[in-house]
């Protein structure tokens, strides 16, 4: 089974002659060709598309810095610990204090190694390093998507999504330590899968925690614009992180509250998220259930004295509503997956944030059905099919109700009719697929499977998984003098 093809193949990477490594990647050059049948294998994924809606400003060219930016819900990790640590005794971080231990991904504009941070010569943690060739990106002109992906990570601070530890530049290389993801990614999880598909609930689990980091990038202003399977990785406790940011669009905005009118509020869609007040806090709504307990529930009644749902909502002020969606961004790139653009995008009418709620339901479609729903012969039939075919749902395996419909509010073509819209995630939230699902503790729920880290020998593939910034690797094989060496200037 092979990856999804992406709108352009280049090398993978930054193929320096510098880096020191007889298994190292060849340069691959082809051009832009929509009806180009790619064969790459099942653990190699490359993207690179048009991104002239970037910003044109230069990368930076200062030679070593580090982020020194506070994560609040990393706060207690103890690789924040050891990166403060060195620079305490050693000052700013630089190559020179990692190790490089093995490759195990490539992108468009990098690649991805386990890197072991030491000091005098002792290992302390590991972490994922993205190193990126300036002077292959320039040549490429991809300079600007490097530095997208940078400030966009700079700016993160949410559990689903990167934490940027350090970035720090020589003469040649532009370097980003972020986490290791020791379980891969859930295109290969999925292939692991009896049928090679995830059942249900599983699905639910990773779609729910997905969503919740497209509204958080959506808060910010960021259209993510390439999920898919391939770009969820699966951290060693079994929860998600997206990666890969070089193709996100970023825009002006600034989430507002809307007060709802009385008659929204007291409606309560079937199986939805209840926006009383009192469901708000954890220590009211608990559990994996979707019943919600108001005031009056937390003391014993007869049920003769219980008052009516409608009795309840007449009685609850309209309660603010987050809109976190930016509605008026606009981009006309040509710029995703080929299975997982959207119709807008292929048309070049123009797109904006409707397109993530697009990439979602052909996300949750493969995540059930083990394909994606327009999948043609070559890269022309998909764009065709994306565009003109109806959505379809195969017999087996089968799903609820529940889910099919929530696929067909994502995958509708015109985006001012599709599902997230105009409110985004909250609206996407209240969907009876996501019944018992518990937003405000979904990092304490149980994952459908805890990963075991597997290890992949390079030698014989030639290649990286193609992940932003995870691979299959044991995090004990090999010697501690069994690493991989970079002349730094």
């Amino acid at each position: 089974m092979t990856s999804k093809p992406d709108l352009q193949t280049s090398e993978p990477g930054p193929t320096s002659t510098e880096l020191k490594d007889p298994k190292k990647s060849k340069d691959i050059k082809t051009e832009t060709n929509l009806t180009h049948n790619d064969n790459r294998g099942a653990h190699e994924s490359r993207k690179s598309s048009i991104c002239s809606d970037l910003s044109e400003d230069s990368m930076d060219s200062t030679s070593t810095t580090t982020s020194n930016m506070t994560k609040p819900h990393k706060s207690n990790d103890p690789r924040w610990e050891a990166i403060q640590l060195v620079r305490a005794r050693e000052g700013p971080l630089g190559l020179a204090h990692f190790r490089l231990l093995r490759q195990v991904g490539s992108g468009d504009i990098g690649s991805v190694y386990l890197a072991e941070l030491t000091s005098g010569g002792t290992a302390i943690c590991r972490f994922a390093m993205k190193v990126m060739d300036k002077v292959a990106l320039a040549q490429r002109k991809k300079l600007i998507r490097a530095q997208t992906e940078r400030e966009i990570l700079q700016c993160l601070d949410h559990p689903f999504l990167p934490t940027l530890y350090a970035h720090f530049e020589t003469d040649k290389f532009t370097c980003l330590v972020m986490e290791f993801c020791p379980g891969g990614d859930l295109h290969m999880l999925r292939q692991r899968q009896p049928g090679r598909c995830f059942p249900e609930y599983a699905a639910r689990f990773y779609v729910a925690e997905v969503l919740l980091a497209l509204e958080y990038l959506h808060m910010l202003g960021i259209i993510y614009r390439d999920l898919k399977p391939e770009n969820v990785l699966v951290r060693d406790d079994g929860h998600i992180m997206l990666s890969d940011f070089d193709l996100s669009l970023r825009t002006s905005f600034n989430p507002t509250l809307i007060r709802s009118s009385n008659h929204d509020s007291n409606q309560v869609p079937n199986g939805g998220l209840c926006m009383r007040p009192a469901c708000i806090e954890p220590v009211v709504c608990v559990g994996p259930t979707t019943t919600c307990f108001g005031p009056g529930f937390l003391f014993s009644r007869s049920k003769n004295h219980r008052r009516s749902k409608s009795e309840i909502a007449h009685q609850v002020r309209p309660f603010p509503e987050l809109a976190a969606e930016p509605t008026d961004a606009r981009s006309m790139s040509f710029v995703g997956t080929h299975e997982y653009l959207a119709p807008e995008i292929i048309k070049g009418e123009g797109h904006g944030s409707a397109v993530d709620w697009w990439t979602l339901g052909i996300f949750l479609y493969e995540l059930l059905f083990g394909k994606t729903p327009f999948k043609g012969s070559g890269n022309r039939a998909t764009l065709f099919n994306v565009v003109g075919q109806q959505l379809r749902f195969p017999d087996a395996p089968a799903v609820s109700f529940a889910a099919r419909d929530l696929v067909r509010g994502l995958l509708v073509k015109d985006p001012q009719h599709r599902l997230g819209f105009k409110r985004g995630a909250t609206e996407i939230k209240q969907h009876q697929f996501f019944d018992g699902v518990n937003w405000a503790l979904i990092r304490c729920a149980a994952p459908p499977q805890v990963p075991v880290e597997v290890e992949r020998n390079f030698a014989s593939t030639g290649s990286g998984s193609g992940k932003g910034s995870a691979g299959f690797m044991s995090r004990s094989g090999g010697s501690e003098n069994n690493y991989i060496e970079f002349d730094f200037f």
